[in-house]
């Protein structure tokens, strides 16, 4: 996710004692497999399962008179739907999706399974990402208001074992203002329709040099035929702008980056 206006704990690296894979094995994962058939067994034996394809382990729950707001985002990234159930779910996908090194994600992609001093716990991450590089991902998102101690000791735990099989843990709460913002407007803007390439074409020469918004895309044409595309650029990172500082709008320099998403 990007380091821009998100609230992220960041842990894990790649095991590289013995030990860490007998840890693994003591803790049990179930997740349904990209063939839709169940799997339960050790992480340290499923560890490298594409769980960024799974299939949710649990139904997002939506009823009427509920205090969250459930539901499914289409991530551009994986062309499918991710469920979310609260808002700050939904910006936290929608953050996982617009991060130019994630290819893949999941929602509720499998649930650890594990003995605490004669206690059987169980936890089911939010998200499972995987990155250009090929590393996973954990996602589990919670405002840092809402975590308790014994939310907090899950999260742990749950950062460690990662960690033992070389995935990153990251617990993500609310997204930072204006990021929010503007990623939420942004997302608008994701879906391929949005893409007209003689368009896209003309922004990425006019935005060499730097532009402020409105002034660049008038140069194009139509503003109000233009600005679909000139978004979904920024959505692409094949055009970049502060998104952190201020709301994107008119008066916001945007210039051609160097890469954008491939």
């Amino acid at each position: 996710m990007k380091g821009e206006g998100v609230g992220e704990v960041v842990v894990g690296k790649p095991a590289e004692a013995g030990s860490a894979w007998e840890y693994a094995s003591d803790v049990e994962v179930g997740f349904v497999s990209v063939d839709g058939v169940g799997q339960l067994g050790s992480l340290a034996r499923y560890w490298d399962e594409p769980f960024e394809h799974a299939a949710p382990v649990r139904k997002v729950i939506a009823f009427k008179g509920q205090k969250n707001f459930s539901g499914d985002y289409w991530a551009a990234t994986s062309r499918d739907q991710v469920g979310y159930e609260s808002w700050v779910e939904r910006d936290a996908a929608m953050a996982l999706d617009f991060d130019p090194a994630v290819v893949a994600l999941a929602s509720q992609p499998f649930c650890l399974a594990w003995a605490d001093d004669g206690r059987d716990r169980e936890h089911t991450p939010d998200y499972f990402a995987r990155l250009s590089d090929g590393t996973g991902v954990v996602v589990d998102v919670r405002p840092e208001n809402l975590v308790d101690d014994e939310a907090a000791e899950v999260f742990a735990f749950t950062a460690r074992v990662c960690a033992m099989v070389g995935w990153q843990f990251r617990l993500v709460g609310d997204l930072d203002q204006p990021f929010r913002a503007n990623l939420r407007w942004l997302a608008r803007y994701r879906h391929p329709r949005c893409n007209r390439v003689s368009v896209a074409e003309l922004l990425r020469e006019v935005f060499v040099e730097p532009q402020l918004l409105f002034a660049g895309a008038d140069q194009v044409g139509d503003r109000i035929a233009v600005l679909p595309v000139l978004y979904h650029l920024l959505w692409r990172h094949e055009l970049t702008a502060d998104l952190v500082s201020g709301p994107l709008g008119g008066g916001t320099v945007v210039r051609r980056a160097a890469r954008g998403r491939s």
